[in-house]
This record gives C-alpha cells, sequence and structure tokens, in this order.
C-alpha cells in the first residue's frame, strides 16, 4: 500500500508550528535569565538594606550608652510612620471624625492602615483619637502585616501580594519591584511613600485575643483608643 505524500497545507502548518516553537523556546529562556538577574539584583538590595536598619539601630543604642555614660539622657528623633486602628463601629460618631477615618480608608472596626506623620496628619490623629488607636511600628510589624495581611489595589480591585510582579505591574516605575522594596519605602518613609500606601489595601486584621480592656477610657487611662506609640507593635501581634 502506498502512502500518499503530506498536503501542502499540512506542511505549511507544521513548519509554523516547529517555528513558533522556536520562537517561544528562545523568549523562555529570555525571560528566565531575565528574571534570574531581578532575582538576584533584588536579593542584594534587600541584604543592603538589612544592613542599614542594622547600622541604625547599633547606632542608636550607641548614642543612647555615650549620653547615659556622660550622665545625660538621648531622645530619640521623632517618629514618621504610625500604624492607625479603628476601634468603634458608626454608631454615635460625630461628622468630622467619620471623615476622617474615611479619608484614612478606616471603613470598619479592626481595619488598619499606615499614615506618614506630619502636622496635618497628628492634627487628624488628635480629632479622631476617641475612635482609633495608633502608634509607631517596627519593622518587624511592618514586615509581618505586609507579608501575612497584605493585598494591593489592581485596578480598582483587591489583589493578593502573591508575587513580585504584582508589586511591578503597579510600582515599578517608582522603582519598587518587590515585598521587601516596598516594605523598605513603608517602613523608612521614603519619596515614594504615598504611592506605595496607596497600592496597598487597608488591612484587615482580626480581633484582638485576649479582647480589649476598655475602649472609651485613654490608653494611659487603663482603655484602649489614643497614642500608645511603640505599644501598638503588641497590640497588632495580638489582631494579626
Amino acid at each position: 500500500m502506498v502512502v500518499p505524500a503530506k498536503p501542502a497545507s499540512l506542511l505549511k502548518k507544521e513548519a509554523r508550528a516547529a517555528e513558533l516553537a522556536t520562537k517561544n523556546a528562545v523568549s523562555t529562556k529570555k525571560l528566565a535569565a531575565l528574571r534570574a538577574a531581578r532575582r538576584k539584583e533584588i536579593v542584594k538590595k534587600t541584604a543592603k538594606y538589612y544592613k542599614q536598619y542594622e547600622a541604625a539601630d547599633r547606632e542608636e543604642i550607641r548614642l543612647n550608652r555615650e549620653a547615659k555614660a556622660n550622665g545625660n539622657y538621648y531622645v530619640p528623633a521623632e517618629a514618621r510612620l504610625a500604624f492607625v486602628i479603628r476601634l468603634r463601629g458608626v454608631n454615635n460618631i460625630p461628622p468630622k471624625p467619620r471623615k476622617i477615618m474615611k479619608l484614612m480608608r478606616l471603613k470598619q472596626i479592626n481595619n488598619g492602615c499606615f499614615i506618614k506623620l506630619n502636622k496635618a496628619s497628628k492634627e487628624m490623629l488628635r480629632i479622631a483619637e476617641p475612635y482609633i488607636t495608633f502608634g509607631y511600628p517596627n519593622l518587624k510589624t511592618v514586615r509581618e502585616l505586609i507579608y501575612k495581611r497584605g493585598f494591593g489595589k489592581v485596578n480598582g480591585q483587591r489583589v493578593a501580594i502573591n508575587d513580585n510582579s504584582v508589586i511591578e505591574q503597579s510600582l515599578g516605575k517608582y522603582v519598587i519591584v518587590s515585598v521587601e522594596y516596598l516594605i523598605h519605602d513603608i517602613y523608612t518613609v521614603g519619596p515614594h511613600f504615598k504611592q506605595a500606601n496607596n497600592f496597598l489595601w487597608h488591612f484587615k486584621l482580626s480581633c484582638a485575643r485576649g479582647g480589649l480592656r476598655k475602649i472609651n477610657n485613654h490608653f494611659v487611662e487603663g482603655g484602649d483608643f489614643g497614642n500608645r506609640e511603640h505599644f501598638i507593635n503588641n497590640m497588632v501581634r495580638r489582631m494579626n
């Protein structure tokens, strides 16, 4: 039995498929090499960031010890970053604090967000103080929040940050291409803090383990609302 020759159309189709497969293989190889180079760059820069954090911590300790040795007190620099948590619902809240919490994207109880501290934001925090608690987060708190509860805003949608490409698509033009870059810009209140913070969806935290003490009293009076400075880190651990 004589096997018939392949039709010309089938031969063309096979040639096209082979050419396309070759192109795809080349582009895949290039993309893999590009990703490997980008990953190497991210690891290198992340290590540099952590060296900076360690150096800053060591400098704080040195200055504190030096002041103590000279019989003085060391006063650290004012905090530039705050983490704010909403404690109260919608009932019996005046219009002004309600509007401020809306501007901060604190729409529900246990919602949290990062705020850059300046004259305007401090005044807003003062007005809304009876309905919120806030403080100055450390690096560990910022990292845990973004890694565990972090979601990005992409085209108005809440998208899980499960890949660096999600961040790169939205913040690549600001040279924020990975989670660690994002953490660095938030923690240090970098030049692109506004864009980085706007990209982050507000944090939806759980109810605090062990409960709250008394939301109608200030923190310094044994209650919960108001400025709790570095004790906000303990609060976030219980809610994260």
